[in-house]
């Protein structure tokens, strides 16, 4: 519109007139005059580092080497690049370091299934093995913690008792109901040979 001339002095508008008038700044028409005629692809943020993927890893690894440790995380690797000066960005740290196999190992959890207990969940005859555990639940005067305690032969429930506290002695009570039914009152060694399987998150 600048370059449109005046219908009443036949001179033209100015890029000066035009833009005090429009109120935009001059610079953000040349800034896209400049993106029009040559256009910038688009670049990738982040901190720029002169090094390739390749020459970063060997760099990666000379870190890894001069650590005192076995195994380091990307995060130490990265900020000890940025001591050294050489600045890159944590996601990329993390992929070479992933694709190289160079991150530290990770605790794999413990073994489930047949392995971890070889088996033996399953006895080979009743009042061998019970099984213990507790839930909550809500009733008309509040919650309540409900305990079970059931036979891993027969699967039937050896005994059941329910309290307002989840105490360690409350837990106890399923278990006397087993050993008064099943094994003829309380004396000592009168269950012996059985075993208690639990939650650890909840062990007596």
């Amino acid at each position: 519109m600048g370059r449109a001339a005046s219908p009443s002095v036949e001179r033209r508008y100015g890029l000066a007139r035009v833009c005090r008038v429009l109120e935009i700044p001059r610079s953000t028409v040349y800034a896209a005059r400049r993106r029009r005629l040559a256009p910038v692809p688009p670049q990738k943020r982040g901190p720029k580092t002169a090094f390739t993927d390749a020459e970063l890893t060997e760099r990666i690894r000379a870190v890894l080497v001069r650590s005192p440790f076995v195994g380091e995380g990307y995060r130490k690797v990265w900020a000890r690049l940025r001591l050294a000066g050489i600045r890159a960005g944590k996601p990329r740290v993390l992929r070479l370091m992933r694709e190289d196999g160079l991150l530290a190992p990770t605790r794999t959890g413990q073994p489930h299934g047949p392995a971890a207990h070889d088996g033996t969940i399953i006895p080979d005859r009743p009042a061998a093995m019970w099984g213990i555990d507790a839930t909550a639940t809500w009733t008309a005067e509040g919650t309540a913690t409900v305990f079970i305690a059931v036979d891993h032969f027969t699967a039937e429930c050896v005994g059941i008792h329910a309290a307002r506290g989840g105490t360690r002695f409350e837990a106890l009570e399923p278990l006397r109901q087993g050993i008064r039914e099943h094994f003829d009152g309380y004396r000592e060694g009168v269950a012996a040979g059985l075993a208690l399987r639990h939650d650890t998150a909840a062990s007596l």
